[in-house]
C-alpha cells in the first residue's frame, strides 16, 4: 500500500492540475470558469484514485 501511494509525481501531477484549474477560474473570476474548475477536479480525482487502486490490486497478496 505505501509503495501504491508512493508515486509522488501521479501526486504532484494531479495537485499542480487542480491548482491551475482552480488559478484560472480565479483570474477570470466567471461562474462558468469555477465550474469547469470543479470538473477537471473532479475527473483529476477520479483519474488519480483509479490508477492508485490499480497500483494497490497490482501489488496485493491475495
Amino acid at each position: 500500500m505505501a509503495s501504491a501511494l508512493g508515486n509522488w509525481r501521479r501526486h504532484a501531477l494531479a495537485a499542480a492540475l487542480v491548482v491551475a484549474a482552480f488559478g484560472f477560474a480565479a483570474l477570470t473570476a466567471s461562474r462558468t470558469a469555477t465550474y469547469g474548475a470543479f470538473l477537471v477536479a473532479f475527473a483529476v480525482w477520479m483519474g488519480w484514485f483509479v490508477l492508485t487502486a490499480v497500483d494497490v490490486i497490482r501489488e496485493a497478496e491475495f
